[in-house]
């Protein structure tokens, strides 16, 4: 049986993380993120997702406080920025990002792109932190294969996490079961594809034939395959019926949904991202 306020994941440093999380990306008022907190929370969502990039870390930190739950019972993930990379720069703006939440520490920590320029430096200030408990767990977000093979030849201890952008137009498949052989928690951002899979005609069959949103399929989907998910909405009645998924898809439907596939992202390609800090760095030389 799911239940997003108890169903978890036990991650690779032996935290827990829950399955259900809620995306604040694009939300940039109090009021709206006040709204949005309570009613996700009152739905059952335990993990709440910012990044520094959003610019809405300290509205989120005031929206938990405003729920009047003990900060245990929430589940906190931030992503440090490009810009923000390197040793001393993913410190300090770190540090930054716990007085804007208002929290002593943060539960999941993620880098938010891969780049060059300080790639192994960054994840050894995540590990510093992590020490340091002022994170709980330390993970990646658009991580490729290759890249996670190459912060394996340094790193100390490997991401619990990879948060990547995947849905049925974007499936991943190799990449996941990768990050399932390395003991790393796949969790996906955008899983509804930024809309783009919400008037597909088999989904929408698939979700009259079980009385449920194109939506609830596509997460379902995800949680069926292994798949954490941080789905985002304003509306709150789709915000509680993100965290309705207590059904099963067939197996027939999961393989119907797995051949979608069209390699099709809605955001950057994390190669780019990475080879553009390699030419950055050159050109500063």
């Amino acid at each position: 049986m799911f239940k997003p306020d108890e169903t978890t994941y036990k991650l690779n440093d032996g935290n827990q993380m829950p399955v259900l999380g809620f995306g604040t990306y694009k939300l940039d008022k109090p009021e709206l993120m006040n709204q949005s907190v309570q009613t996700a929370y009152n739905a059952g969502y335990r993990l709440f997702d910012t990044a520094q990039y959003y610019r809405n870390e300290k509205m989120l930190g005031d929206a938990i406080r405003n729920l009047g739950v003990r900060r245990e019972d929430v589940f906190i993930t931030d992503k440090v920025t490009e810009m923000n990379q390197g040793h001393d720069l993913t410190i300090n703006s770190t540090d930054f990002s716990l007085q804007q939440l208002g929290t002593d520490y943060i539960d999941l920590l993620l880098v938010h792109w891969p780049v060059a320029e300080h790639f192994f430096e960054t994840w050894e200030a995540f590990e510093e932190l992590k020490k340091q408990g002022k994170v709980r767990s330390i993970g990646v977000s658009n991580f490729t294969r290759s890249q996670l093979e190459l912060l394996k030849t340094q790193a100390n201890e490997m991401p619990v996490v990879n948060q990547i952008e995947t849905h049925p137009y974007l499936t991943q498949a190799p990449l996941i079961k990768f990050d399932h052989d390395q003991s790393i928690v796949t969790q996906a951002w955008s899983p509804l594809g930024r809309g783009l899979l919400l008037d597909n005609p088999m989904i929408n069959k698939m979700a009259a034939h079980h009385h449920k949103s194109a939506a609830q399929i596509i997460l379902r989907w995800d949680i069926q395959r292994g798949v954490a998910v941080i789905p985002k909405s304003q509306d709150p009645k789709r915000i509680a019926q993100n965290a309705d998924l207590n059904f099963e898809l067939s197996g027939d439907e999961m393989s119907m949904l797995d051949v979608m596939n069209r390699n099709q992202r809605t955001g950057n390609e994390p190669e780019l991202v990475y080879e553009l800090g390699k030419q950055y760095k050159m050109y500063q030389q």
